[in-house]
């Protein structure tokens, strides 16, 4: 329960000290894994003085345990080994300090932490973080490399040395680093965010030389797994030799089998680029005299039809047989012309024959009635009927006798 203070009545530092100590007194023995970085066995003394660490996190706490707990182990434990303690916490009231007091010591076996290693694997391939759509393409040409490893190392110098020699104006951020023990981890993960927060860096290459299962664990914590993941920069694993795969291997943009491989696979050979060039540029100019070539001889083929020899000669064909067209043509309409005048003429001939105009000529009349009707019949007029002849030029009147 919180304890009720006001400034009034504030509690002594010894009471707050003795309250923190029962609270801690109650939590009982628990199991407790981490990395040993100190160890102090006084010859004579019956403690044995140990940090505990964790890998991940910079966090550390003190262990104690009599002699003979430690020397159970003590050929298979040492500094910076991971161990699995079983402790309970103890508060020491002068001084205000945490403790464990531990009472078994294990060592954490390699074939242990290759299985958690495995599980931890699993657990974070199901979530995505080794999915090759991930992966981000690497820039051709980086200007600037961002490179995390351990300082003045054969790492640092393949990869340095490597690279310029590839490509002279590349240029180098460098991260110097812990790169195995207890440090590593947090120490790799600052310098890979820092890396990643500068605009100007187009790569990050995480860069160790070989080592055993236990050197290269800290290139398996989930911490630094989750930091590569998140990195808005592509990244390369150039961890180890060929055999070792650290989980940074599969969640990085690129995996390299060494510092010297990630070099090459990072920075092009300026040689070889010049001579893809030249290679490019003379495939180009091939084609390009190909092309012209081609284009040479179907042109001279052209230029030789006659067609082209002659322009007009097609024009002049077509314009004599157009000549000739129009002279059947007009052949053709003159004698339609005239038999259609003759037939015109012969049937007018017929026409004025049988005219009446051309009967009168020939010295017939046509009698016609007061009503204009033509006579035709003698019984159709009456004796002195008063009637009109007409003749070839004219009219006269007459008139009906007995």
């Amino acid at each position: 329960m919180a304890l009720k203070t006001t400034p009034e009545a504030p509690l002594p530092v010894g009471e707050v000290s003795r309250l923190i100590g029962g609270w801690i007194d109650r939590l009982g023995a628990v199991w407790v894994e981490g990395q040993i970085t100190q160890l102090s066995r006084r010859p004579g003394a019956g403690v044995v003085f140990l940090t505990l660490r964790d890998p991940s996190y910079d966090i550390s706490v003190s262990v104690t345990c009599y002699r003979q707990v430690f020397d159970a182990v003590a050929d298979a434990v040492g500094e910076g080994a991971r161990v699995l303690v079983l402790a309970k916490p103890e508060w020491y009231a002068p001084r205000g300090q945490l403790s464990l007091r531990a009472a078994e010591i294990r060592p954490v076996g390699v074939g242990e932490l290759l299985a958690r290693l495995e599980q931890l694997k699993k657990t974070l391939a199901a979530e995505g973080l080794f999915a090759p759509e991930r992966k981000k393409r690497l820039p051709f040409l980086p200007q600037l490399i961002g490179l995390v490893c351990g300082r003045a190392s054969a790492a640092e110098r393949d990869v340095l040395e490597n690279a310029r020699h590839r490509w002279p104006a590349v240029r180098f951020e460098v991260r110097n680093v812990p790169v195995q023990g207890v440090h590593a981890v947090p120490q790799v993960v600052q310098a890979v965010r820092e890396l990643d927060a500068i605009e100007d860096v187009d790569v990050i290459i995480v860069a160790r030389g070989g080592g055993s299962v236990e050197d290269l664990l800290p290139f398996s914590d989930e911490q630094l797994v989750r930091a590569v993941a998140g990195c808005r920069t592509p990244v390369v694993s150039a961890i180890g030799h060929e055999p070792d795969t650290p989980l940074l291997d599969l969640v990085a943009d690129l995996r390299a089998s060494t510092p010297t491989d990630a070099a090459k696979k990072v920075v092009p050979d300026v040689g070889e680029e010049l001579a893809r060039v030249r290679m490019l540029r003379d495939r180009a100019r091939r084609c390009a005299h190909a092309l012209l070539d081609r284009e040479e001889r179907g042109l001279a083929h052209a230029l030789a039809r006659p067609v082209m020899e002659d322009p007009h000669r097609m024009v002049d064909e077509r314009a004599d047989h157009v000549a000739s067209l129009a002279e059947r043509g007009r052949r053709t309409l003159g004698h339609l012309l005239d038999r259609a005048d003759s037939e015109l003429a012969h049937t007018h001939a017929r026409v004025v024959a049988l005219s009446p105009a051309a009967t009168l000529k020939r010295g017939y009349a046509v009698l016609q009635r007061a009503d204009g009707h033509a006579v035709r019949d003698p019984r159709e007029v009456s004796p002195g009927e008063a009637l009109r002849a007409r003749v070839a030029d004219g009219e006269f009147k007459v008139k009906v006798g007995e």
